[in-house]
């Protein structure tokens, strides 16, 4: 365990641009790949790096994020290692919720500061990406850096979306844009390899991963009380005043803050050779541990797809599709081009054998439906001759049963959709 830096993850506000899959929970628990949850990406990362002082802090809609991090993460007493929640809470200084992410480390201080360390490591809850920080933090050290901010090359087309830092050639940035107009790029290149100016990509946009040296973070806050985001008012003031340095990563990396880019996501991975692997024993990704039968896939076409454990798949066709812990898809169904986060309980289970009420009473797919180009979320129960489809390429709706968002049909946890019903 590295003693010397700990680790602060953002849990993120509402969650407006994933509604409504942030309905009911907060955007780190977000279900990812059938059996992870978002926030597993940040945590194992930081696991893996040997960092494993981890604080998470949340707000909105964060009782299934605090249990899944409860159940998940225990380290044994030899390795100091923690997962710790810390959720907004009213004290003698301040009444209100978190209003931007300094101001969630900020107000944070009086648990954080406790442990000791020299440097805290800042990251996002809903990003998609393997990295080694270690190797950061030795970038961060060789560089005599106060901040370190980790970078991504993007296009010009990308470069609107995000932050664009301006760097010279030993990394040390030089300027900061919020979210430059495509047609104010100019001068905001930045010195990249051969390879990537080939490509396009001289915009270096920042990834949300910052690294502080333990004064510099607390003197930057506590100079001004107001400034309640790192990405808008933190980072510009750094870079006025101090040595901010840029770490380049080039490895795959995707922000998940729309529907969109979460769907895209989730089907990527069930590429031949995805740019994000599942599989690297050196970098696992870390979850609950389940106690759950493997999958069973009865006389099926299944191609390019994930299935999760405890799933049942019976005379199906599957193609292109993420299938979700738990998951029942019935006899002739056809799933194409779908996220299906799967259930809590199987669905023969009784109530009584369930021991809770949520959700209805048979979670999945029945027989003879359709699905393609959707998300369903957990427990949603899906009856027989269903078709759900975007055929008009509808890009935004709001119905009682279901969502468009980007194009995409969204099925919220919980729904129940009868037989026969035609979206």
């Amino acid at each position: 365990m590295n003693s010397d830096i700990l680790t602060i993850i953002l849990g993120g506000g509402a969650g407006t641009r994933l509604f409504p899959l942030t309905k009911l929970r907060a955007k780190p628990a977000v279900p990812l790949a059938g059996r992870y949850r978002l926030i597993d990406v940040p945590v194992s990362n930081s696991i893996n790096s040997d960092i494993t002082r981890i604080f998470v802090l949340t707000q909105f809609n964060s009782a299934s994020l605090n249990r899944h991090l409860m159940q998940t993460y225990r380290f044994d007493r030899f390795n100091n290692g923690f997962v710790t929640v810390l959720a907004a809470e009213q004290t003698p200084s301040s009444n209100d919720w978190f209003q931007g992410t300094a101001d969630a480390v900020r107000r944070s201080f009086s648990h954080i500061e406790g442990y000791r360390h020299e440097k805290v490591l800042i990251l996002s809850g809903d990003q998609l990406y393997s990295m080694d920080y270690q190797k950061m933090l030795d970038h961060h050290e060789a560089c005599g850096a106060d901040v370190t901010i980790a970078t991504i090359p993007v296009t010009a087309d990308k470069a609107s979306a995000f932050g664009i830092l301006k760097t010279d050639a030993d990394h040390v940035i030089t300027e900061f844009h919020e979210k430059p107009p495509q047609d104010q790029l100019d001068g905001k290149e930045s010195p990249v390899t051969e390879a990537l100016e080939a490509e396009g990509r001289v915009y270096l946009a920042s990834m949300g991963i910052y690294i502080f040296d333990r004064t510099v973070l607390r003197d930057l806050l506590d100079a001004d009380p107001d400034a309640h985001d790192f990405g808008k008012q933190i980072i510009p003031k750094a870079i006025d005043e101090l040595k901010v340095v840029s770490y380049p990563f080039t490895d795959y990396w995707s922000d998940i803050g729309t529907i969109d880019s979460f769907y895209r996501a989730n089907l990527m991975l069930t590429e031949p050779e995805p740019p994000f692997s599942l599989y690297n024993t050196e970098r696992p990704l870390y979850t609950n541990a389940r106690i759950l039968p493997p999958a069973k896939v009865q006389s099926s076409y299944v191609q390019e797809s994930l299935i999760a454990e405890g799933s049942l798949v019976v005379n199906a066709q599957i193609s292109h599709s993420v299938v979700g812990i738990r998951s029942y898809i019935g006899p002739s169904t056809t799933l194409k081009n779908t996220v299906m986060m799967g259930a809590d309980h199987f669905r023969w289970d009784t109530r009584e054998r369930r021991g809770y009420m949520e959700g209805p009473d048979q979670p999945g797919i029945g027989a003879e439906s359709y699905v393609e180009g959707a998300i369903i979320d957990k427990n949603v129960s899906i009856g027989k001759r269903c078709i759900i489809k975007n055929r008009d390429n509808i890009q935004e709706a709001e119905e009682d049963t279901h969502y468009i968002r980007d194009g995409i049909v969204v099925i919220p946890k919980n729904t129940v959709i009868p037989d026969d019903t035609i979206i």
